[in-house]
Protein backbone atom coordinates (compact mmCIF):
# COMPACT_ATOMS: atom_id res chain seq x y z
CA UNK A 1 0.00 0.00 0.00
CA UNK A 2 1.40 3.36 -0.72
CA UNK A 3 2.18 5.63 2.28
CA UNK A 4 3.29 9.28 2.43
CA UNK A 5 6.69 8.95 1.13
CA UNK A 6 5.28 7.52 -2.14
CA UNK A 7 2.07 10.33 -2.28
CA UNK A 8 4.53 12.55 -1.86
CA UNK A 9 6.74 10.92 -4.73
CA UNK A 10 3.66 10.54 -7.36
CA UNK A 11 2.41 14.16 -6.40
CA UNK A 12 5.91 15.91 -7.23
CA UNK A 13 6.44 13.32 -10.52
CA UNK A 14 2.94 14.48 -12.34
CA UNK A 15 3.21 18.37 -11.03
CA UNK A 16 6.26 18.07 -13.60
CA UNK A 17 5.54 15.37 -16.10
CA UNK A 18 1.44 15.99 -16.18
CA UNK A 19 1.18 19.07 -16.05
CA UNK A 20 -0.83 20.83 -18.89
CA UNK A 21 -1.51 17.58 -20.88
CA UNK A 22 -4.50 17.61 -22.61
CA UNK A 23 -7.05 14.59 -22.03
CA UNK A 24 -8.17 12.38 -25.79
CA UNK A 25 -9.68 9.59 -23.51
CA UNK A 26 -10.34 8.26 -20.24
CA UNK A 27 -11.10 5.09 -19.32
CA UNK A 28 -12.38 3.40 -15.73
CA UNK A 29 -10.12 0.23 -16.84
CA UNK A 30 -10.96 -3.43 -18.79
CA UNK A 31 -10.50 -5.46 -15.49
CA UNK A 32 -13.89 -5.34 -12.09
CA UNK A 33 -12.69 -5.26 -9.27
CA UNK A 34 -14.56 -5.33 -6.06
CA UNK A 35 -12.57 -3.13 -3.92
CA UNK A 36 -11.70 -0.36 -6.29
CA UNK A 37 -13.89 2.38 -5.37
CA UNK A 38 -15.55 4.39 -8.44
CA UNK A 39 -18.18 7.55 -7.93
CA UNK A 40 -18.42 7.74 -11.87
CA UNK A 41 -20.22 5.12 -14.58
CA UNK A 42 -17.63 4.36 -17.02
CA UNK A 43 -19.25 6.48 -20.17
CA UNK A 44 -19.61 9.59 -17.41
CA UNK A 45 -15.88 9.24 -16.52
CA UNK A 46 -15.13 8.73 -20.42
CA UNK A 47 -17.18 12.01 -21.61
CA UNK A 48 -16.21 14.15 -18.47
CA UNK A 49 -12.65 13.95 -18.81
CA UNK A 50 -12.39 13.77 -22.33
CA UNK A 51 -10.94 17.21 -23.97
CA UNK A 52 -9.73 18.33 -20.18
CA UNK A 53 -6.12 19.80 -18.92
CA UNK A 54 -4.30 17.62 -16.25
CA UNK A 55 -3.01 20.66 -13.72
CA UNK A 56 -0.41 20.62 -11.24
CA UNK A 57 -0.95 17.87 -8.84
CA UNK A 58 -0.83 17.11 -4.85
CA UNK A 59 -1.17 15.34 -1.97
CA UNK A 60 -2.02 14.86 1.10
CA UNK A 61 -1.93 11.82 3.47
CA UNK A 62 -2.66 8.74 1.87
CA UNK A 63 -4.50 10.43 -0.99
CA UNK A 64 -3.53 11.93 -4.34
CA UNK A 65 -5.27 14.88 -6.15
CA UNK A 66 -4.79 15.53 -10.25
CA UNK A 67 -6.65 18.48 -11.08
CA UNK A 68 -8.76 17.45 -14.22
CA UNK A 69 -9.62 21.25 -15.90
CA UNK A 70 -11.77 22.99 -15.98
CA UNK A 71 -13.71 21.76 -13.56
CA UNK A 72 -12.97 18.79 -11.79
CA UNK A 73 -10.32 16.99 -9.20
CA UNK A 74 -9.21 13.15 -9.87
CA UNK A 75 -8.49 11.56 -6.91
CA UNK A 76 -6.48 8.45 -6.02
CA UNK A 77 -6.99 7.17 -2.27
CA UNK A 78 -6.01 4.09 0.14
CA UNK A 79 -4.49 2.83 -2.95
CA UNK A 80 -2.12 -0.17 -3.42
CA UNK A 81 -0.50 -1.38 -6.54
CA UNK A 82 1.12 0.73 -9.53
CA UNK A 83 0.63 4.82 -10.86
CA UNK A 84 2.46 4.41 -13.91
CA UNK A 85 3.54 7.33 -16.90
CA UNK A 86 3.68 5.73 -19.99
CA UNK A 87 5.88 6.88 -23.07
CA UNK A 88 3.49 7.70 -26.81
CA UNK A 89 3.84 3.73 -28.35
CA UNK A 90 3.48 1.82 -25.17
CA UNK A 91 1.08 -0.21 -24.42
CA UNK A 92 -1.75 -0.55 -21.74
CA UNK A 93 -0.81 -3.26 -19.09
CA UNK A 94 -2.67 -6.31 -19.40
CA UNK A 95 -5.04 -5.53 -16.33
CA UNK A 96 -5.84 -1.95 -15.29
CA UNK A 97 -8.77 -0.14 -13.42
CA UNK A 98 -8.56 3.62 -14.60
CA UNK A 99 -6.53 5.12 -17.72
CA UNK A 100 -6.07 9.03 -19.03
CA UNK A 101 -4.61 9.17 -22.52
CA UNK A 102 -3.10 12.55 -23.78
CA UNK A 103 -2.77 14.09 -26.99
CA UNK A 104 1.12 13.93 -27.58
CA UNK A 105 0.61 9.73 -27.11
CA UNK A 106 1.70 9.05 -23.58
CA UNK A 107 -1.07 7.71 -20.70
CA UNK A 108 -1.66 7.45 -17.34
CA UNK A 109 -2.60 4.09 -15.72
CA UNK A 110 -3.63 3.08 -12.83
CA UNK A 111 -3.52 -0.40 -11.18
CA UNK A 112 -4.67 -1.73 -7.78
CA UNK A 113 -3.69 -4.58 -5.59
CA UNK A 114 -5.79 -4.61 -3.00
CA UNK A 115 -7.88 -1.95 -3.09
CA UNK A 116 -8.41 1.84 -3.19
CA UNK A 117 -10.25 5.06 -4.30
CA UNK A 118 -10.66 6.32 -8.04
CA UNK A 119 -13.18 8.68 -7.96
CA UNK A 120 -13.71 12.06 -9.80
CA UNK A 121 -15.14 15.08 -8.21
CA UNK A 122 -16.45 18.27 -9.48
CA UNK A 123 -14.26 20.94 -8.01
CA UNK A 124 -14.63 21.03 -4.27
CA UNK A 125 -16.63 18.32 -3.63
CA UNK A 126 -13.74 16.08 -2.80
CA UNK A 127 -13.38 17.91 0.27
CA UNK A 128 -16.42 16.25 1.72
CA UNK A 129 -15.34 12.90 1.27
CA UNK A 130 -14.83 10.41 4.02
CA UNK A 131 -11.20 10.45 5.17
CA UNK A 132 -10.15 13.64 3.28
CA UNK A 133 -12.81 16.06 5.03
CA UNK A 134 -11.67 16.83 8.53
CA UNK A 135 -8.05 15.26 7.99
CA UNK A 136 -5.57 15.98 10.91
CA UNK A 137 -2.36 17.44 10.40
CA UNK A 138 0.43 15.30 8.46
CA UNK A 139 4.12 14.46 9.20
CA UNK A 140 5.10 16.86 6.43
CA UNK A 141 3.00 19.63 7.73
CA UNK A 142 5.08 22.40 9.42
CA UNK A 143 2.40 22.34 12.13
CA UNK A 144 3.22 19.09 13.07
CA UNK A 145 4.98 19.59 16.35
CA UNK A 146 6.23 17.85 18.75
CA UNK A 147 3.14 20.14 21.05
CA UNK A 148 0.75 19.04 18.49
CA UNK A 149 1.83 15.53 18.93
CA UNK A 150 1.80 15.60 22.50
CA UNK A 151 -2.28 17.33 22.29
CA UNK A 152 -3.23 14.19 20.27
CA UNK A 153 -1.56 11.65 22.49
CA UNK A 154 -3.73 13.33 25.07
CA UNK A 155 -7.20 13.75 23.27
CA UNK A 156 -7.19 9.58 22.36
CA UNK A 157 -6.32 9.14 26.12
CA UNK A 158 -9.59 10.71 26.81
CA UNK A 159 -11.08 8.88 24.33
CA UNK A 160 -9.94 5.14 25.59
CA UNK A 161 -6.58 3.23 25.74
CA UNK A 162 -4.68 3.20 22.73
CA UNK A 163 -0.97 2.06 22.40
CA UNK A 164 1.87 3.43 20.15
CA UNK A 165 1.28 1.78 17.14
CA UNK A 166 -2.49 2.51 17.34
CA UNK A 167 -1.46 5.95 17.76
CA UNK A 168 0.33 5.67 14.46
CA UNK A 169 -1.61 2.98 12.20
CA UNK A 170 -5.56 3.12 12.95
CA UNK A 171 -7.86 5.73 12.35
CA UNK A 172 -5.82 8.09 10.26
CA UNK A 173 -4.90 9.56 13.56
CA UNK A 174 -1.74 10.77 11.39
CA UNK A 175 -2.52 10.39 8.09
CA UNK A 176 -0.13 9.07 5.95
CA UNK A 177 0.92 6.66 8.22
CA UNK A 178 0.81 2.98 7.37
CA UNK A 179 2.35 -0.26 8.97
CA UNK A 180 4.98 -0.25 7.04
CA UNK A 181 6.76 2.55 7.83
CA UNK A 182 5.88 2.57 11.38
CA UNK A 183 8.01 -0.03 12.04
CA UNK A 184 10.85 2.17 11.65
CA UNK A 185 9.05 5.08 13.41
CA UNK A 186 8.83 2.89 16.58
CA UNK A 187 12.25 1.70 16.20
CA UNK A 188 13.94 4.81 15.94
CA UNK A 189 11.81 5.86 18.83
CA UNK A 190 12.50 3.01 20.85
CA UNK A 191 9.58 1.91 21.92
CA UNK A 192 7.34 -1.34 21.79
CA UNK A 193 4.02 -1.86 19.66
CA UNK A 194 2.21 -2.34 22.14
CA UNK A 195 3.47 0.64 24.56
CA UNK A 196 0.26 2.69 25.30
CA UNK A 197 0.35 5.94 24.56
CA UNK A 198 -1.10 7.41 27.38
CA UNK A 199 1.90 6.53 29.21
CA UNK A 200 4.31 8.33 27.32
CA UNK A 201 6.70 10.52 29.20
CA UNK A 202 8.00 14.12 27.63
CA UNK A 203 11.27 12.59 26.19
CA UNK A 204 9.64 9.48 24.90
CA UNK A 205 6.86 11.85 22.69
CA UNK A 206 9.86 14.35 21.64
CA UNK A 207 11.77 11.21 20.40
CA UNK A 208 8.83 9.88 18.52
CA UNK A 209 8.08 13.24 17.10
CA UNK A 210 11.62 12.92 15.56
CA UNK A 211 11.29 9.64 14.89
CA UNK A 212 8.00 10.37 12.89
CA UNK A 213 9.24 13.45 11.18
CA UNK A 214 12.49 12.45 9.99
CA UNK A 215 11.66 8.64 8.93
CA UNK A 216 8.58 10.42 6.82
CA UNK A 217 11.61 13.03 5.33
CA UNK A 218 13.94 10.13 4.92
CA UNK A 219 11.87 8.28 2.97
CA UNK A 220 10.53 11.03 1.02
CA UNK A 221 14.45 12.02 -0.04
CA UNK A 222 14.93 8.39 -1.24
CA UNK A 223 11.78 8.56 -3.08
CA UNK A 224 9.45 6.03 -1.29
CA UNK A 225 10.15 2.49 -0.50
CA UNK A 226 12.25 -0.01 -2.53
CA UNK A 227 9.22 -2.21 -3.02
CA UNK A 228 7.24 0.31 -3.74
CA UNK A 229 7.60 1.98 -7.77
CA UNK A 230 7.06 5.42 -8.93
CA UNK A 231 5.34 6.96 -11.73
CA UNK A 232 8.21 5.88 -13.96
CA UNK A 233 8.11 1.91 -12.65
CA UNK A 234 11.21 2.85 -10.96
CA UNK A 235 11.74 1.56 -7.01
CA UNK A 236 12.18 3.72 -4.19
CA UNK A 237 15.67 3.66 -2.45
CA UNK A 238 14.29 3.64 1.40
CA UNK A 239 14.78 0.34 2.63
CA UNK A 240 13.36 -0.66 5.52
CA UNK A 241 15.21 -0.99 8.89
CA UNK A 242 12.35 -3.33 10.43
CA UNK A 243 10.45 -5.71 7.98
CA UNK A 244 9.85 -9.33 7.32
CA UNK A 245 13.44 -9.79 5.92
CA UNK A 246 15.22 -8.72 9.49
CA UNK A 247 13.21 -11.23 11.81
CA UNK A 248 15.75 -13.59 13.30
CA UNK A 249 18.91 -11.07 12.14
CA UNK A 250 20.44 -9.08 14.82
CA UNK A 251 19.44 -5.76 15.50
CA UNK A 252 21.33 -2.84 14.17
CA UNK A 253 21.89 -1.37 17.39
CA UNK A 254 21.87 -4.05 19.84
CA UNK A 255 22.47 -7.24 18.11
CA UNK A 256 19.69 -8.57 19.61
CA UNK A 257 17.49 -11.12 16.97
CA UNK A 258 14.54 -9.26 15.66
CA UNK A 259 11.19 -10.65 16.51
CA UNK A 260 7.86 -10.42 15.07
CA UNK A 261 4.35 -10.96 16.09
CA UNK A 262 1.07 -10.35 14.55
CA UNK A 263 -0.95 -7.01 16.57
CA UNK A 264 -4.16 -4.97 15.34
CA UNK A 265 -4.49 -6.57 12.34
CA UNK A 266 -0.74 -6.74 10.93
CA UNK A 267 2.96 -7.37 11.84
CA UNK A 268 5.01 -6.14 13.72
CA UNK A 269 8.63 -6.30 13.65
CA UNK A 270 10.80 -4.98 16.79
CA UNK A 271 13.93 -5.56 19.17
CA UNK A 272 12.63 -7.16 22.02
CA UNK A 273 16.20 -4.76 23.87
CA UNK A 274 15.83 -1.55 22.23
CA UNK A 275 12.06 -1.64 22.22
CA UNK A 276 11.49 -2.83 25.76
CA UNK A 277 10.24 0.38 26.65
Amino acid sequence: MFEIPEYVTLARQMAESLSGKRIVNGSLGNSPHKFVWYNRKPDEFAAIVKGKTTGVAYSRGRWLFIPVQPGYILVFGECGGKILLHESGSRLPKKYHLSLHFEDGSFLSATTQMWGAMELYEKGAELERQYIKCMRLTPVDPEFSQEYLSALIQECSKEGSRSVKGLLTQDQLIPGLGNSIAQDIMFRAKLHPKKPAAGLSKDQIRNLHKAIVNTVAEAIRQGGRNDETDLYGSHGKYKRIMDKATVGRPCPECGTKVEKMSYLGGTCYYCPKCQCA
